[in-house]
């Protein structure tokens, strides 16, 4: 009944991770990609953010342009003394007033995509009406003033007041061009009729200054343009990222959940498997020796070693699978001792030797003398030893060598190595047989495979008593392994220091 809960339990689990809870980030995925693929750059993309920019450029500097007309309103009286002129500065700053009020009711209102169109028309006809009080100053004449004198005075005035447009009104483009329009067609009309030299000149110098400036401000504005380009690419990038995050943060939730129902399944069958294990090992081993009387049949009694020898198989795959689980869960504890890897290292070979003797296999050993002892977990340190004896045996033919030595590290530490002359792995099987699972093709092909954990339980148990594994072989020339133990777990015998007595060395120095 328990199990029954517990598998329940676990289903749940499972079932809370189902594909269609990604379906938003997958959505808002999609949907980033197509605005990462598609222009930025295309004509009406940023209609919005070009026309706020206008506008809070305007409102900005709302105050220069009639500072600017006053200015010029008084030089103009003052070499003129002409009053007229303060008419046209009066109507200029009707006209500007009027360009800041669009700009403020633009500014109070919501602009989208739709919108932002009306309101450019809107602004370009008050920057046009602007021209028109330009084009006035333009056609502004003083027969009491030296025509030289008050052509240079209007140009100059002219062009300043081309420049200041250009610079504050090029994200409304072609606000250039609508604006001195009637200026260009005023002085090209006054130029026809005068015939005057210096009438055409100022027209030719201002016209030419005009496309220029227009020019200018298109550069400009398809440079703010990419940028606004790349702000809005960024933008998505971060979008894309964030929705990223989110599915990389909701695989690790489900890798985590798959993960605590893995675990509570081993915990769970561990015990479940074990128990008819040990069972089916018992009733095996009492028929195998025919404790209950002999067995008449000859093939049973083989039958009963294969059940037997199975049993064990599948108790150790059991174990292995248990202690790897128990590993990856951080949860395996060491319960660390002062340990000799020399006794530890004998005894190993001692429970292996019978099974190299079947195989006509030989176990040289070249043991450094006097080894002192290290701080690490008897039960995992022999568990590494046998797992890497056992492969060696496994894996080398009838009558090779295998050899064992333990000794010292060049960094103070200590190792045991374990060489064999069996067929060896090729150099690209390597981390397959270091993975989890992971077998080679002459493992594959042996009759004696294995479950792939042994190595990735040495690993892992070299890993947490800080220590490190190498694995070194060639085809057809034999592997060799060898399991390092850091300087820090090797216990030194510390000679004892001499205690001097203070006050006898108070004596000396007064002797």
């Amino acid at each position: 009944m328990s199990t029954g809960v517990s598998t329940s339990a676990d289903k749940n689990i499972v079932d809370k991770s189902r594909s269609h809870r990604n379906k938003p980030v997958s959505k808002a995925v999609r949907l980033t990609r197509e605005r990462l693929q598609s222009s930025h750059a295309a004509s009406g993309a940023f209609d919005r953010d070009v026309l706020v920019m206008y506008i809070n450029a305007v409102l900005q500097g709302a105050s220069i342009v009639p500072l600017f007309v006053i200015i010029i309103a008084a030089l103009g009286v003052y070499f003129t003394e002409n009053t007229q002129i303060f008419l046209w500065a009066l109507l200029t700053l009707t006209a500007h007033a009027a360009n800041v009020f669009l700009a403020r009711r633009a500014r109070g209102q919501e602009i989208n995509a739709t919108t932002a169109r009306k309101w450019r028309r809107v602004l370009l006809l008050g920057q046009f009406m602007v021209g028109c009080c330009w084009a006035v100053f333009a056609l502004q004449d003083c027969t009491a003033c030296e025509p030289s004198s008050f052509l240079l005075y209007k140009g100059a005035t002219l062009l300043i007041a081309l420049s200041v447009t250009a610079m504050s009104n090029f994200m409304l483009t072609p606000s250039v061009l609508i604006t001195f329009a009637p200026v260009v067609l005023g002085l090209v009309a006054k130029a026809g009729l005068s015939r005057e030299i210096l009438e055409i000149s100022l027209t030719a110098i201002f016209t030419t200054t005009v496309i220029l400036f227009n020019y200018i401000s298109d550069r400009l504005f398809q440079s703010n343009l990419k940028i606004l380009a790349y702000q809005a690419e960024k933008d998505d990038l971060i979008a894309e990222l964030e929705v990223a995050k989110s599915m990389s943060d909701e695989a690790r939730r489900r890798a985590e959940e798959a993960n605590l129902a893995k675990s509570r399944f081993l915990a769970s069958m561990s015990h479940e498997l074990r128990t008819p294990l040990n069972a089916i090992l018992g009733f095996s081993e009492v028929m195998s020796a025919e404790v209950m009387g002999p067995l008449n049949n000859p093939t049973y009694k083989e039958y009963t070693n294969d059940i037997h020898r199975s049993g064990e198989h599948l108790l150790n795959l059991i174990n292995e699978i248990l202690d790897l689980s128990r590993i990856e869960a951080g949860k395996y504890e060491l319960s660390e001792d002062a340990i000799s890897l020399l006794n530890i290292s004998e005894d190993c070979i001692g429970m292996v030797q019978l099974r190299a003797r079947g195989k006509n296999i030989t176990i040289s050993q070249q043991f450094e003398a006097e080894l002192p002892a290290v701080w690490a977990d008897e039960k995992a340190l022999r568990q590494v030893i046998l797992n890497l004896l056992s492969n060696a045996v496994k894996f080398t033919p009838q009558a090779g060598e295998i050899h064992v030595k333990v000794g010292w590290t060049a960094g103070g530490g200590q190792y045991i190595s374990i060489k064999d002359n069996g067929p060896g792995i090729p150099e690209e099987e390597i981390p397959v047989v270091l993975s989890a699972f992971g077998q080679g093709s002459i493992a594959i092909k042996s009759a004696e495979q294995g479950t792939g954990l042994g190595l990735p339980i040495v690993q892992a148990i070299l890993a947490k008593h800080d220590g490190q594994f190498i694995l070194k072989s060639k085809l057809r020339e034999g592997t060799e392994v060898i399991a390092i133990l850091p300087a820090k777990r090797v216990l030194q015998t510390v000679p004892a220091v001499e205690d001097t007595p203070v006050v006898s060395r108070k004596r000396r120095s007064f002797a």
